[in-house]
C-alpha cells in the first residue's frame, strides 16, 4: 500500500518542462554559470520535476554532470549552423506533439521566435529567460512580440529588467526575478599559495584582478579601463600587478595598450583557467577589479564569497551582487581616473567594504546557493499559476 500511495504521489506531483538554450557546457561564463545552478537547483526541488533540455551548439560528448532520469538532455552541434537549427526545430515540435509538457522554458531571445512558434501552434505556455545585453536594446519586431506572448520573463537584476522593459515595451509585471547564486562551500577564502605567487611574479605586492573574456566584442568588460588607470595606481603602490584571467582575440590590442602605457611589466595575461583552479587564482588577488556593464556579474559574487573586496561600473545589474554599492565600489564604467582612485581606496584597506569575512557573510546571506533551490521552486509555481489564470 506505501509503495502505491508513494508511486500515485510521483505521478501527481511530476510536472513536464522543456529548457530551450543556445549552449551550456561548449563555452563557460557568467550565463552558463547560472544555468548550470538553475540545473543544480532543479534537481533538489522538493516537487518531482521531470525536465527535457534541448541545446544547440553543445553535443553530446561534453562533459555534464546533470543528466538524469529527471533531466534529459539532447544535442544538435552541427558543424552547419543552419542544419544544426533545423534538426533542433523539428526534433523539439516532435517532442513537444508527443509529450504536451506543461511548459517550455526558452533560454536565450535567439531561440523565442522558434518557441513562440511552437508553443502557440500546440497551446503550450512558455517562459523567456533573459541575462543582460541581448534585450537592452531594441529587438527585431518578431522578437518582441515572442516576449510579449510569452506567459512570464525571467531575468537576473532590477537593472536588467529596466532596461529590457524600456527598451521593447514589456510590461514590468510580465518579469519575474531569478538571481544569480553563489556557493560558499566551493568559493572560500584562503591562503595566496607559493606556487602561483611564483608562476606569476607576485612576491611582494599588490594584486587586482578581472576574470573576464577577452572577445574584441566584449570591451565593455573594462579591461582597458583598469591598464589606463595603471599609471596612476603605481604612483601610490609601485609594484602592484593586474592579473587579467581570460581569453579571446582582444589580448593582442590589450597588451599593447599596457607596453605604450609603459605598464607592461604590471600586466599578467593568464590565458584561461579552468573552472577547479579559479578559486586559488581569486585567492592572490588583494581586489577585484572589473569595471563593466553586466546584467549581473557573478564573478563579484565568487570573489565576495573569497573575502576579496570589489569594483565595478556604476550603471549595470552589478547594483544588485553590490547592494548598490554597500558591498563594493561603483564608479563610471569608462572612466579610468575613477577607476584608479577607486583602486588606491581599496588596497589602502581601510573601508569596511575591505573586511574580507564581513563582505563573504553579506554577500552569501542575500545570494547564497542554499536559498537558489526555494527561488526557483516559487518562480515555477509562478509560471504554472499564470498559465491557469
Amino acid at each position: 500500500m506505501a509503495d502505491q500511495l508513494t508511486e500515485s504521489k510521483i505521478v501527481k506531483n511530476t510536472t513536464n518542462h522543456v529548457f530551450l538554450f543556445l549552449e551550456i557546457f561548449l563555452q563557460e561564463g557568467g550565463v552558463q554559470s547560472y544555468v548550470k545552478d538553475i540545473f543544480g537547483a532543479y534537481l533538489q526541488l522538493d516537487e518531482i520535476y521531470q525536465a527535457d533540455v534541448f541545446i544547440l551548439r553543445d553535443s553530446p560528448d561534453c562533459k555534464n554532470p546533470f543528466a538524469s532520469e529527471r533531466l534529459k538532455f539532447h544535442y544538435f552541434q552541427s558543424n552547419s549552423p543552419a542544419v544544426g537549427r533545423v534538426k533542433l526545430a523539428f526534433s523539439l515540435l516532435w517532442f513537444l506533439l508527443q509529450k504536451r509538457p506543461e511548459h517550455v522554458f526558452c533560454g536565450h531571445i535567439k531561440l523565442a521566435i522558434l518557441t513562440k512558434t511552437l508553443c502557440q501552434l500546440l497551446g503550450i505556455p512558455y517562459t523567456v529567460l533573459t541575462y543582460g545585453k541581448e534585450v537592452w536594446k531594441p529587438l527585431n519586431s518578431q522578437e518582441r512580440q515572442a516576449l510579449a506572448s510569452s506567459s512570464n520573463i525571467w531575468t537576473i537584476s532590477r537593472y536588467s529588467r529596466d532596461c529590457a522593459c524600456a527598451a521593447n515595451g514589456i510590461d514590468p509585471n510580465q518579469v519575474e526575478m531569478l538571481p544569480c547564486a553563489i556557493d560558499g562551500n566551493k568559493f572560500t577564502p584562503g591562503p595566496k599559495l607559493p606556487e602561483f605567487i611564483e608562476k606569476y611574479n607576485l612576491s611582494n605586492t599588490k594584486v587586482l584582478m578581472t576574470v573576464a573574456r577577452l572577445w574584441s566584442g566584449d570591451i565593455y568588460k573594462g579591461v582597458d579601463v583598469t591598464i589606463r588607470a595603471l599609471p596612476q595606481i603605481l604612483q601610490v603602490f609601485p609594484d602592484v600587478k593586474y592579473l587579467v584571467i581570460g581569453r579571446g582575440d582582444d589580448q593582442p590590442r590589450l597588451a599593447q595598450l599596457a607596453k605604450d602605457l609603459g605598464v607592461s611589466d604590471h600586466v599578467i595575461f593568464t590565458g584561461f583557467v579552468p573552472t577547479e583552479a579559479l578559486i586559488f587564482h581569486y585567492r592572490l588577488a588583494d581586489a577585484y577589479i572589473m569595471p563593466s556593464q553586466e546584467g549581473f556579474g557573478i564573478v563579484y559574487l565568487e570573489a565576495m564569497a573569497c573575502g576579496i573586496p570589489v569594483l565595478s561600473g556604476d550603471d549595470d545589474g552589478s547594483a544588485d551582487p553590490l547592494q548598490d554599492g554597500k558591498l563594493g565600489w561603483r564608479v563610471p564604467h569608462r572612466d579610468s581616473g575613477a577607476v584608479a582612485a577607486a583602486c588606491i581606496e581599496i588596497l589602502q584597506g581601510n573601508d569596511q567594504r575591505c573586511d574580507g569575512k564581513w563582505l563573504r557573510e553579506q554577500a552569501l546571506a542575500a545570494f547564497g546557493i542554499d536559498t537558489f533551490p526555494q527561488r526557483l521552486q516559487q518562480i515555477l509555481l509562478c509560471s504554472s499559476d499564470l498559465t491557469k489564470n
